[in-house]
């Protein structure tokens, strides 16, 4: 039996900053202007598709397709985990954005 990990899709997989002297060029840049956006895109998705594969667990478990707990638990965790996390980001940047407005010149 596999152990619960409840964070196993709950953390982003963050793309990799270029380093060294040659990573000031246009690609660079272009990867720095799309890449948190891209990255809040998908993590999005990752949440969206947690909370379908939830919800089927319990449809399953509820219709009598799969007689086992355990992985319907885990499911719900690991979704309830994962829009926590998410609900956390969003807090977070709306407050940087009102301590940016609130900013005086």
């Amino acid at each position: 039996m596999a152990g619960i990990n409840p964070v196993s899709g709950a953390t982003p997989n963050w793309p990799s900053q270029p380093t060294g002297a040659g990573a000031g060029g246009a690609a660079g840049a272009e990867q720095n202007r799309n890449g948190f956006g891209d990255l809040l895109k998908n993590y999005v998705q990752n949440v969206d598709s947690d909370q379908h594969a939830s919800a089927q667990a319990i449809q399953d478990m509820i219709t009598g397709k799969s007689g086992d707990v355990l992985p319907v638990v885990n499911s719900v965790a690991q979704s309830d985990l994962s829009f926590r996390l998410l609900l956390g980001v969003r807090n977070k940047v709306i407050e940087a954005y009102q301590q940016t407005v609130n900013m005086q010149i």
